[in-house]
């Protein structure tokens, strides 16, 4: 026999696309800047820092934090919080090159917490792709990655 669970089950959002329509180009400035600010020389080959990687993924996918956040029925003022980052790469981001982004919602996954009380587990994919002829849909996608996020759920605590 199951027990009912004590609090309403999360919104069904798995598989909402993130799929964006603008581009996100590093610049050479932007990234000798952002270099300079971790103490890195830019690369002599004309690739990017890595970390933009989630700067450009967040930048051009196709919905804002806000956005995100209102698809999973979450207050953006409620606080999200990031839970993890991971990336996979199989090319680097070139400076100058422009970028489209695509992506989904893995999954959104309700959870009581000692902490936090009741919060939703967000999982989401972003595929970075040369705008030059990749496909949204990831094949020819130069890094992959996949992002958490904790969504605090005062109003269920």
């Amino acid at each position: 026999m199951s027990e009912e669970p004590e609090f309403p089950p999360a919104p069904q959002v798995a598989g909402t696309s993130l799929d964006g329509t603008k581009t996100f180009t590093v610049s050479a400035d932007e990234n000798e800047r952002l270099c300079r600010s971790v103490g890195v020389a830019p690369a002599a080959d004309g690739s990017a820092h890595p970390v933009w990687y989630y700067v450009a993924t967040q930048v051009a996918m196709g919905k804002t934090v806000a956005g995100v956040c209102e698809t999973c029925e979450f207050d953006v003022e409620d606080g999200p919080m990031m839970g993890s980052s991971g990336v996979r790469f199989s090319a680097p981001i070139m400076v100058g090159q422009p970028y489209k982004v695509g992506g989904e919602i893995l999954s959104l996954v309700r959870k009581k917490s000692r902490k936090l009380g009741v919060m939703d587990v967000l999982t989401y994919r972003l595929r970075l792709i040369p705008a030059d002829g990749g496909a949204v849909g990831g094949g020819d996608a130069i890094l992959e990655t996949d992002n958490v996020w904790v969504l605090p759920r005062k109003e269920l605590a």
